[in-house]
């Protein structure tokens, strides 16, 4: 079989894009894997599909590196709506489903894709760490030296201290004016240069006790992200709206 695929990037987490409105395309896990290996395959942190969805713009069915088919994740929903707009599924706005639910987003300025998160309705806190899903669980830990933490060893630990499906682990430095976070992810067993779902756990913890709306720049190895919310209570969070950059990157086939 012969695919044609699109290649995106956000803040360095990237993904394969492929068009499945007409719904001929099944892959196996091993394909999965085979087609995100970045030695023998096309290499990526995850692989999308767009399929059509009743009452929405379309449907984001997401898969890890790993090919296991995976819970929501915030970069890959920035990415499949500017891959959408690209195929003129959309214009500068998207209402679309994925695992873990509706999501709307928008294009603000150049590249920059705005995208509504579920809302939080638990947070866990700890003396050095926090437990929150913000579409797909996630364990941040608080460093004062993050650009040395040891996140594959640590965060692998961790991880599997989660069954049976493990949780993703940030490390996380506060600064006066921004958040640093580093992430290890679940599904690619690995540090990632950005995740979405994870900057946007980090900056909901980084909020404490404290209620009000709030609006916090991340810094990743990937690059800049921005997450705003509203706090109502202490353990739970509204409004929440990551933003960051969404760039297509390559296309190509592949046989498999």
């Amino acid at each position: 079989m012969e695919l044609h695929f699109y290649k995106y990037q956000g803040t360095g987490n990237d993904f394969i894009l492929l068009d499945n409105r007409d719904k001929r395309i099944h892959l196996t896990t091993q394909q999965i894997a085979f087609l995100c290996d970045r030695r023998f395959g096309i290499g990526a942190d995850g692989l999308m599909l767009l399929e059509l969805a009743d009452g929405y713009d379309f449907r984001m069915v997401y898969y890890n590196s790993d090919g296991s088919e995976s819970t929501m994740c915030g970069n890959g929903g920035r990415c499949i709506t500017a891959f959408a707009r690209k195929l003129g599924v959309i214009g500068d706005k998207a209402t679309f489903i994925a695992i873990d639910g509706p999501h709307e987003a928008n294009f603000s300025t150049g590249d920059i894709v705005n995208l509504q998160m579920q809302n939080v309705t638990e947070i866990e806190e700890f003396a050095d760490h926090s437990i929150l899903n913000t579409g797909s669980p996630h364990y941040v830990l608080w460093t004062d030296d993050v650009a040395n933490a040891p996140v594959f060893e640590q965060g692998r630990n961790i991880r599997n201290q989660f069954p049976p499906k493990g949780i993703n682990v940030n490390f996380v430095q506060k600064t006066e004016d921004a958040l640093t976070v580093r992430t290890y992810e679940r599904g690619v067993e690995d540090e990632t240069y950005s995740c979405g779902t994870g900057v946007t756990a980090a900056a909901i913890a980084a909020s404490g006790h404290k209620t009000g709306d709030f609006q916090t720049a991340i810094n990743t190895p990937g690059g800049s992200l921005k997450v705003s919310f509203t706090k109502r209570s202490a353990t739970t969070a509204e409004n929440v709206v990551l933003s960051g950059p969404a760039a297509f990157v390559f296309e190509g086939g592949i046989a498999i």
